[in-house]
């Protein structure tokens, strides 16, 4: 009997993770679409600026997809847009962190945000892609 009242409550112990699973809400239908080409658009701002506008790649994480849209004022980064990112609390509170990041170093050259690891690699390879479909 001294026994049974710990393995009872190691045995419900274990199993309280796998009934608090939730299962992810990507389908994959997503993952097996090819991504589109980067296409760059380009307007002439106030001033005479020219912007140009181009998405990175869509990056497949285990939290979901991450995609994001660089606006450049000639060779400069001006803005960044998430265009596509997952649904977390985490990633949420990251991703203006990370868009600060990014105008501040010009690059994709940027700190993993605490918590959003996973965001933050997605982000960065998306953003690395942006700038490299930019030249």
């Amino acid at each position: 009997m001294k026994r049974a009242l710990p393995v009872l409550v190691l045995s419900i112990a274990g199993l309280i993770p796998v009934w608090r699973y939730a299962p992810s809400q990507d389908t994959g239908a997503e993952a097996a679409a090819p991504a589109p080409a980067p296409s760059l658009s380009s307007s002439t701002g106030p001033g005479g600026s020219t912007s140009t506008v181009v998405p990175g790649s869509t990056v497949d994480t285990e939290k979901g997809p991450v995609q994001v849209e660089v606006t450049f004022q000639g060779d400069r980064i001006a803005s960044v847009r998430m265009l596509r990112q997952p649904d977390h609390p985490q990633t949420t509170a990251a991703v203006p962190k990370l868009i600060e990041e990014t105008l501040r170093a010009q690059s994709a050259d940027i700190d993993t945000v605490s918590g959003a690891t996973v965001t933050s690699d997605g982000y960065r390879q998306s953003l690395q892609a942006a700038l490299d479909a930019k030249g």
